[in-house]
């Protein structure tokens, strides 16, 4: 059995009330959803556990499903709205009870969104939705910052990276993160 990082069991009437206004409309091909409701208990379940998509218990359904659900909500963009409504609502919204399991969820969906999901959750002033310790993790904003400041320096760059050599190959390394992150580092994380 896996461990359970984070306490969640089921979506609370007001939570899914909460959510519900967030998730895509349904595309008129294709069935529709039995129980979408069901589905999110079984997406933010997993996501509260270390398990990997295959340990989704048969009382949430298959598995596979559940997995490509998850894709799907993650191609349209859910885990960013639900970013922006977090930031928006005040600290009693009942979204601030899913917290913690947004921000996993969006950790997730960074293999699959890529970098604007860090940029936005570093622009909200959310470090738990980053993939990793902030000072591991890609800074796009950063580096927007050190070419305005090599471009304002024009014909003296080389003697500002003569002077500022060491200080900007470090500020490089945060700008693009650290290639290869621990394994042990990402478990650790809540």
């Amino acid at each position: 059995m896996f461990k359970q990082r984070i306490p969640f069991e089921s979506l609370s009437d007001p939570q899914w009330e909460a959510l519900r206004p967030h998730l895509a409309r349904e595309a008129p091909q294709g069935r529709p959803l039995a129980d979408p409701r069901q589905r999110m208990d079984a997406i933010f379940w997993l996501i509260s556990t270390d398990a990997p998509w295959r340990e989704v218990p048969p009382r949430h359904g298959p598995a596979g499903t559940v997995a490509r659900h998850f894709r799907r909500l993650t191609h349209d963009g859910l885990w960013e709205r639900l970013l922006r409504a977090l930031h928006a609502a005040g600290p009693r919204h009942p979204l601030q009870g899913l917290r913690r399991v947004i921000f996993r969820a969006a950790r997730r969906a960074y293999r699959i969104r890529g970098l604007g999901i860090i940029v936005l959750a570093r622009r909200l002033g959310f470090l738990g939705a980053l993939p990793g310790p902030a000072w591991m993790v890609a800074d796009p904003d950063l580096s927007k910052t050190l070419v305005a400041l090599q471009l304002r320096q024009g014909k003296n760059l080389g003697r500002f990276v003569l002077k500022w050599g060491k200080a900007l190959r470090n500020l490089m390394g945060m700008v693009g993160g650290r290639p290869n992150m621990p394994r042990i580092i990402r478990l650790m994380m809540p």
